[in-house]
């Protein structure tokens, strides 16, 4: 029996997952690098980076431009803001909360309700 066979409407879904995962790394580490004087934090970034722009070009068969870069800076921030507010401590007021959640929504209203994305 052979494995299913994903559409590839699902794989672009995939690689646009790992190109924001990947970039939420590579900002995280571009933190890390401390300007670029730590070798191993910058050079998890620029890989992380490269990756991630791969991914997303992968993403792009698929998607239109403007909908898969919407997606993948939309999470992407919204996931770094995460990773700021958890691992590095930084603060979130309320309006940044109310941005992210608007964020989030777009993200929403664009894959549920937009015929840019092909379903």
């Amino acid at each position: 029996m052979s494995p299913p066979v994903l559409s590839p409407t699902v794989l672009s879904y995939v690689a646009l997952a790992v190109a924001i995962v990947l970039e939420v790394i590579g900002t995280t580490a571009l933190q890390q690098s401390q300007q670029f004087t730590r070798a191993l934090p910058t050079a998890v970034m620029a890989v992380c980076y490269l990756a991630a722009f791969y991914f997303l070009s992968v993403a792009l068969r698929t998607f239109p431009v403007g909908v898969a870069y919407a997606m993948w800076s939309g999470l992407g921030i919204v996931l770094i803001s995460a990773v700021g507010y958890f691992v590095f401590r930084q603060t979130l007021d309320l309006a940044a909360i109310i941005g992210l959640g608007l964020i989030i929504a777009g993200v929403i209203v664009v894959n549920v309700f937009s015929g840019a994305v092909r379903h």
